[in-house]
């Protein structure tokens, strides 16, 4: 790909995801309100559309204060850790032939990266902010992400066994017969709930439970540094959405629709069953959210990647 249509396709793609996770916030509200036979945003703009401006425009306007007992580089420098980390992410992400910023043959074990990497944003901002909160918060996250981390990546070695291949395009491609959710539906159950961890949605948002934490490990942010937790979790929230879709759901492919259609429909769906899983389940102790890791996820994961391979064994004799 030439370098100038890659600068433009990197625009672009930037130029539509950070707008887009921002209208997820009101895309979240109306639905949360459906589901809860309640109204959700319907004052500023037509059915309440404007309403995720108006809070941009709020949030720009607040008071950008660093408190004086925060390790000042790091506080600052953590917020933009995360979000990057996340947008770099969806450059390996085919939604569409052709349609991806990099096309790599390691695509899948950037993307397992990439989501390592933001959790040193959750880690650090708690640590930075010298406040008893926010250190709790950063701990809680980091034992979740490693812990959950763990039972997402064995539990995608099936769909690289059965399409032989880190390149996500390539794993599209060896869906034309079949998706992947059917030959390794327990793969993607785990998948799906090791994403929600990750991405810190309810109800799994223990490192910033307001109820015991007041808002964990950004309690001491304000402004557009908080803007940026917000912003990453809801691209982290789209990122998995597209990245179950590719894996299981047969990315791009489907009958009658343009490709691209079929990758949007499928991504918007799963958006919102993550929301409905905010509305309809209560938080959990964390300690029995490591519990169910450690004693049901792991074993899960690793029983699929066995079986997977004693089938595809015994297929090739």
């Amino acid at each position: 790909m030439p370098e100038l249509e890659l600068m433009i396709m990197i625009a672009l793609m930037v130029a539509i995801l950070v707008p887009t996770a921002a209208m997820l916030v009101w895309f979240e509200r109306r639905l949360l309100g459906f589901f809860q036979q309640r109204y959700g945003p319907n004052r500023v703009g037509y059915f309440g559309i404007l309403q995720s401006l108006a809070d941009l425009i709020k949030i720009l306007f607040k008071h950008d204060w660093i408190p004086p007992f925060a390790d000042r580089p790091v506080f600052v420098l953590a917020p933009l850790i995360g979000a990057m980390a996340i947008l770099m992410s969806f450059a390996v992400v085919p939604m569409a032939p052709r349609l991806v910023v990099s096309d790599s043959n390691i695509g899948l074990l950037f993307f397992l990266a990439m989501t390592s990497m933001a959790v040193y944003s959750v880690v650090l901002a708690g640590w930075a902010s010298n406040n008893k909160y926010a250190v709790l918060g950063g701990m809680r996250a980091a034992a979740q992400t490693i812990s959950y981390e763990v039972f997402m990546g064995v539990s995608l070695l099936g769909v690289v066994i059965l399409s032989g291949s880190f390149r996500l395009s390539d794993i599209v491609l060896a869906q034309q017969d079949m998706w992947f959710v059917f030959p390794q539906f327990i793969g993607f159950v785990v998948f799906m709930i090791a994403g929600v961890a990750e991405s810190h949605r309810l109800p799994f948002d223990l490192p910033e439970a307001e109820t015991e934490l007041t808002a964990g490990f950004h309690t001491e942010y304000s402004g557009i540094k908080f803007a940026l937790f917000f912003l990453g979790e809801y691209l982290g929230m789209m990122l998995i959405s597209m990245m179950i879709t590719t894996l299981f759901l047969g990315g791009w492919m489907g009958p009658w629709l343009p490709p691209f259609v079929w990758f949007v429909l499928k991504t918007m769906s799963l958006i919102c069953f993550f929301i409905l899983l905010r509305a309809a389940l209560p938080r959990p102790r964390f300690d029995q959210l490591l519990e169910f890791g450690w004693k049901w996820m792991l074993p899960l994961a690793l029983l699929n990647l066995v079986g997977t391979a004693v089938v595809k064994l015994w297929g090739d004799f």
